[in-house]
């Protein structure tokens, strides 16, 4: 009986004693440029002084500590909401950018934001969000159709419920009552 116990004791020891595998790091891998952290069908809340301000949801998130920057990917879709909690419009787009910082938001590829109160839709390629002004902004080109308009043009500046809105060179079409 010893012997078994001293035969189970000694392979323990003998199998705690073999060499651990330690694990590959490719050279090539820059740990600064990998994401502090990852999630994936997740919401961010965007809010200041306990009122919402944007809520995001995204299928893939990253978040970066240098530069303080969160990627949106895989189907972004941002609710604005006004002083009052109200929700204002909706932006999807296919990926985006928040910085951690100033919590302003840069969304692209196929981006579309569309006015809870009259169904005004915008779409464009890139888009910023100024959370500070809570206003939208592009360079790019722009599609606006609107109940009273189909505009378009290059250059672009709005409220975020794009209630009132800028058009820098403009062409398009409008309707008068």
């Amino acid at each position: 009986m010893r012997t078994m116990i001293f035969s189970g004791v000694l392979i323990v020891m003998v199998a705690g004693c073999e060499e651990k595998i330690r694990p590959t790091v490719l050279p090539e891998i820059d740990s600064k440029t990998l994401p502090h952290q990852e999630s994936w069908n997740s919401t961010i809340t965007i809010s200041d002084s306990g009122v919402v301000k944007a809520i995001i949801d995204a299928g893939y998130i990253r978040v970066y500590e240098e530069p303080r920057r969160t990627l949106l990917s895989d189907g972004v879709v941002v609710d604005f909401y006004d002083e009052e909690g109200v929700k204002t419009s909706v932006l999807t787009s296919l990926e985006a950018s928040v910085n951690d910082v100033t919590n302003d938001l840069e969304a692209w590829g196929n981006v579309v934001v569309v006015s809870e109160s009259d169904s005004t839709v915008l779409r464009t390629e890139r888009l910023f969000w100024d959370n500070r002004r809570e206003l939208i902004h592009t360079p790019e080109f722009v599609r606006i159709v609107s109940p009273q308009e189909k505009i378009q043009g290059t250059g672009f500046e709005a409220e975020q419920n794009l209630k009132n809105y800028r058009i820098f060179k403009v062409s398009g079409e409008t309707q008068t009552q």
